[in-house]
């Protein structure tokens, strides 16, 4: 099964929910998130959980880049977004396919920086 390497910048509450799972699954969206939204590259990852993520008291002011893999035939379903620059590449999944979007998931959500 052919799959792509994804980033996602999480700050500590999704991490412990993220590490609650195993490192298996990302944690369901809250009502104001409609979306969840993997990037493309880890340098974007990194721009959000340092720039964003350490300031944001609901991040517990710390951001985490974490990496995984997603299986390429689930995630072709699903277009990329461009939100800034040609490096901010990021796929909008609706939040009521997050639970799908776990399940294919290959092996195990790893976390590659920190940020305080």
């Amino acid at each position: 099964m052919e799959t792509i390497t994804l980033y996602r910048p999480v700050g500590q509450k999704e991490l412990d929910l993220i590490r609650a799972s195993h490192y298996r699954a990302f944690p369901p969206r809250l009502s104001f998130q409609p979306i969840f939204y993997p990037v493309l590259n880890e340098e974007y990852a990194i721009q959000i959980a340092r720039d964003w993520n350490t300031k944001d008291e609901a991040s517990g002011y710390v951001g985490y880049v974490t990496r995984f893999q997603v299986r390429k035939d689930f995630i072709n379903r699903y277009t990329v977004e461009t939100v800034g620059g040609t490096e901010h590449q990021e796929y909008w999944i609706p939040a009521e396919d997050l639970e799908e979007f776990n399940q294919h998931i290959e092996g195990r959500i790893e976390v590659i920086a920190e940020f305080r």
